[in-house]
């Protein structure tokens, strides 16, 4: 059952998951269980969620949308709702109390609060794919955003994160990728082993990396790989050595003008351009 509830003050108790938890507290939200919640924003990004098969908690929605751009969003809520028998409550305030939200550039009025998933195991990830892309300790919400936005773009199938990286389902994440993480595998690594992980699978394992042992980015022995796994590094640091000594070839973009790196996410989209399609 979808439950309208009218909201007069940013306040009110009721709208908390939107109005004053931090990402911590959403991430252990249902402690002692695992599974937190996360923040999406838009109409796009929510509804990519719903069809990512992330279970809706509730939505914060501007009153003007809610028969308008949030109409369909409803509806799919109102058949998860009737499906499970969870009842979804669909909160609605005017635009002077939903502008005040701390945080948000409310855009297009419509928020929604979503139960995580339990992470999948990456060996079924690894097994099910053949264009992998490997993040090793990216640190920045946005950089992982933009990396899962051109890896869903630019024919990856899936993206194995280290546990040193932020979290996929962080807000800036998900704003950044545009609700991407919902449309393409992804999971955290578990096995430090990850290269070997891999490598037992039978991907080619390539590190993007600044070194002078490398190998031309259009290299057909990258090309054709029947699997191919891409690491990308630290936006630091880059890569560890030790994994970049692991990896079966290395790339380095040729860059121009004395510019000696480029940031990880734009390193990532020409990675992906010239090796997964």
């Amino acid at each position: 059952m979808i439950n309208y509830i009218s909201i007069g003050n940013v306040n009110a108790r009721e709208v908390e998951v939107f109005t004053k938890l931090n990402e911590n507290e959403l991430k252990h939200y249902f402690e002692p269980e695992p599974d937190g919640i996360f923040i999406a924003e838009t109409p796009t990004v929510v509804m990519r969620a719903i069809n990512g098969g992330y279970e809706p908690l509730s939505l914060f929605i501007e009153d003007k949308y809610v028969n308008t751009e949030a109409a369909d969003i409803i509806s799919r809520c109102n058949e998860i709702s009737e499906r499970t028998g969870k009842d979804i409550s669909v909160y609605t305030a005017p635009l002077e109390v939903i502008s005040k939200i701390t945080g948000y550039n409310i855009t297009r009025g419509i928020l929604g609060a979503f139960k995580r998933k339990p992470l999948r195991d990456a060996s079924e990830i690894i097994k099910s794919s053949s264009r992998i892309a490997v993040l090793e300790h990216v640190e920045n919400p946005t950089n992982i955003g933009a990396i899962f936005r051109s890896a869903a773009a630019l024919n990856a199938d899936a993206i194995l994160l280290t546990p040193g990286c932020a979290d996929t389902l962080q807000r800036r994440a998900i704003r950044a990728g545009v609700g991407t993480a919902f449309q393409i595998e992804w999971t955290c690594l578990m096995d430090k082993n990850y290269i070997g992980l891999l490598k037992n699978e039978g991907f080619t394992t390539v590190g993007m990396a600044l070194r002078n042992d490398t190998v031309d980015i259009n290299d057909n022995r990258l090309k054709n790989a029947d699997k191919l796994a891409v690491f990308l590094g630290n936006e630091g640091n880059g890569l560890r050595a030790e994994t970049i000594d692991a990896c079966d070839y290395t790339v380095k973009i040729q860059m121009s003008h004395g510019v000696d790196s480029l940031n990880v996410a734009a390193a990532s989209a020409i990675a992906f351009y010239e090796l997964f399609n």
